[in-house]
């Protein structure tokens, strides 16, 4: 079994063994173990892997890393474990106290289902405040595997990885900001694309108005892209070769029903976060379905996620239209829909089970 399909399979395993999984002890056991064992290194060898750890620095004695990775006797990474339903947010200063009274280059923060790396980019031998690289095993992409897999024993090469930890920060870091500029732009990015377009004196009074158009602009154009990618519904029917009917009541019948149609889809507004819902629901169903058939379609109340472009095959329905009161809908054999409440479009995984039970009936 290659790199990719082990980790494939330990995030498999972390799915459905967590509720299960009641210690700290019970984590590192059943989850960071098996972790470290996919990167080539013997947990049973004290060459390898040292458990407990002494990280004592001058004021605190009795301090003791999880485990430490071992090269030629000396650590090259620190991981520190807690239960996986621990914040590592309320843990890296733990992490911190220990890098520095160690030698290591890496630092690994996780609760068996989130892996946070750390290294010394900015000051050498302090750990930085911010991972050059987090994942979740239930949410893993493909690149972040190949960045993992940097770390293997057979793998291993400092340098490579510190330069792949400096590009990835930097990355991480502009993708955030990009991030922020398209939810809430900022006045130095309204100010820049005010100028580019407003012939007159930019003015405070032109700033406010500009500052909800840039807004809206930068939605469009993501929606925009995303509609592209996605392709157009109304292709594959045409590419279906339905007969067309050229007689003049007919060509009347279709102008009026294309002028209804237009104007009932001018009123729907797909949303950035609608269609990241969607490429969510691909992600998880695409265990039991292949990855072409999930389609999805806008209406006014909601958008629809099914597959085989069938709104018969129903897998869920996103009710977005209300930023503060977001919805996922479930519609069971009988046409009944089950609406759970989610806080953001990420909550979504959490109801991976029941996505795969509406995928599985259409297998």
């Amino acid at each position: 079994m290659d790199f990719k399909d082990s980790i494939l399979q330990l995030a498999e395993r972390v799915s459905s063994l967590k509720e299960s999984i009641q210690t700290e002890e019970a984590t590192k056991n059943a989850f960071i173990m098996p972790f470290i064992q996919i990167l080539g290194y013997d947990v049973f060898n004290p060459l390898e892997v040292v458990p407990e750890m002494d990280c004592d620095i001058a004021k605190k004695k009795g301090e003791k890393i999880d485990y430490a990775i071992m090269k030629d006797g000396s650590p090259i990474m620190l991981i520190e474990c807690k239960h996986w339903k621990q914040d590592l947010n309320l843990h890296d200063n733990q992490l911190k106290r220990y890098y520095v009274a160690s030698k290591a280059k890496f630092g690994v923060l996780t609760n068996g289902i989130v892996f946070r790396f750390y290294a010394d980019l900015v000051k050498e031998n302090i750990m930085d405040d911010i991972p050059f690289l987090e994942i979740n095993l239930e949410k893993i992409r493909e690149a972040q595997i190949e960045e993992v897999k940097k770390f293997c024993k057979e793998n291993f090469d400092l340098d490579n990885i510190l330069s792949s930890a400096n590009e990835l920060k930097y990355m991480s870091e502009v993708k955030k900001v990009i991030r922020s500029e398209f939810t809430e732009p900022s006045p130095e990015l309204v100010k820049l694309l005010t100028k580019r377009v407003y012939e007159g004196i930019v003015t405070q009074k032109v700033l406010d108005q500009f500052t909800d158009i840039v807004k809206r602009a930068l939605q469009s154009h993501i929606n925009d892209v995303m509609s592209e990618k996605l392709g157009i519904a109304i292709k594959a029917t045409e590419a279906a070769g339905a007969p067309i009917q050229t007689t003049p009541a007919a060509v009347e019948q279709k102008e009026e029903e294309t002028s209804k149609e237009e104007e009932k889809a001018s009123k729907i507004v797909t949303t950035v976060q609608e269609l990241e819902g969607y490429y969510i629901v691909k992600s998880i169903v695409c265990e039991v379905i292949a990855a072409e058939r999930v389609t999805h379609r806008d209406s006014q109340s909601y958008f629809a996620i099914f597959a085989d472009d069938n709104n018969r095959r129903p897998i869920c329905r996103l009710h977005f239209n209300n930023p503060n009161n977001k919805r996922i809908g479930f519609v069971d054999e009988n046409r009944n829909e089950q609406m759970e409440s989610i806080d953001k479009v990420e909550d979504i995984y959490n109801f991976k089970k029941q996505l795969l039970e509406a995928a599985k009936r259409y297998v």
